[in-house]
């Protein structure tokens, strides 16, 4: 008879933790200490988002401040390519894990201005650090008199122009595009430069309200995002009717006529051909 090996493990020995079986998944966790970035849960599990912008969102949220992530930097970082990307970025601008804005440096070069969300609905302001502050010093006696306002149309006041008041108006529309008056002023220039380009505003109103997704829990990041993406082109410019030539006074007669500069009208210098 074979001799048995009672010190032998009946079976391999699982890392995993024991308990009763089943097919769902058993969470290894080990705690970070360094080198980590916290995820809401509303994000990961996130029922609306494809999983590529869920990806996408959670490494532009573990990347320090100032790291590009234009589409074609991302292109090049993963190989889904710039068009399944670009979509991607789209999907978290509208759901406010994403906020682009174009804005013009003083040298006349315009860049995109890209804010990460890690929770949606928190300003870009907020996560700003606080600004240094300058040493105390003993403020001047402060003159306690009220200050008349100023007139409306002071230089220098910004005064609601018709692209704010089209935003402020979408509510009428439908009460889910109730709209802070910060997000009013931020959205105005994008209406401004649609109206510029020759939309009436009866059709920017239906384009921006449109065909609503529901839920909408972000309605600033869903109008700054068809603003930018359904901008018109610029209207072709048309060609101009031809100046007709100045009026000259003949030398000869004294009759008016069009012409370049002075001489004669068309009679005279008939006239004079036929003498010749």
């Amino acid at each position: 008879m074979a001799l048995q090996h009672l010190s032998a493990p009946s079976r391999a020995t699982s890392p995993v933790p024991g308990g009763t079986a089943h097919s769902g998944v058993i969470h290894v966790n080990t705690r970070h200490t360094s080198r980590y970035t916290v995820v809401g849960n509303h994000l990961a599990q996130h029922r609306e988002l494809s999983l590529l912008a869920i990806g996408l969102a959670v490494h532009i949220q573990s990347l320090p401040a100032g790291a590009r992530i234009s589409i074609k930097a991302l292109a090049e970082r993963f190989p889904e390519g710039e068009t399944r990307i670009a979509a991607a970025l789209r999907e978290l601008e509208a759901h406010g894990y994403l906020e682009r804005t174009r804005e013009r440096l003083p040298s006349g070069r315009v860049v995109t201005r890209t804010v990460s969300h890690n929770q949606p609905g928190t300003c870009a302001e907020a996560a700003a650090p606080p600004a240094r502050k300058a040493p105390a010093r003993p403020a001047p006696q402060a003159d306690v008199r009220p200050t008349p306002a100023p007139p409306a149309d002071a230089p220098g006041l910004q005064v609601p122009d018709s692209g704010a008041d089209l935003l402020a108006d979408l509510r009428r529309h439908d009460p889910r595009l109730l709209l802070a008056e910060r997000d009013i002023h931020r959205l105005a220039p994008a209406v401004a430069a649609w109206l510029e380009r020759g939309a009436e505003p009866e059709a920017v109103t239906r384009t921006l309200a449109a065909n609503l997704p529901s839920p909408l829990h972000h309605p600033a990041a869903l109008l700054a995002h068809r603003l930018a993406v359904l901008l018109p082109p610029p209207l072709p410019v048309s060609p101009r009717t031809p100046c007709p030539d100045p009026f000259q006074t003949c030398e000869d007669c004294d009759r008016a006529f069009r012409g370049t500069g002075p001489g004669r009208c068309r009679d005279c210098r008939t006239d004079t051909l036929e003498a010749a």
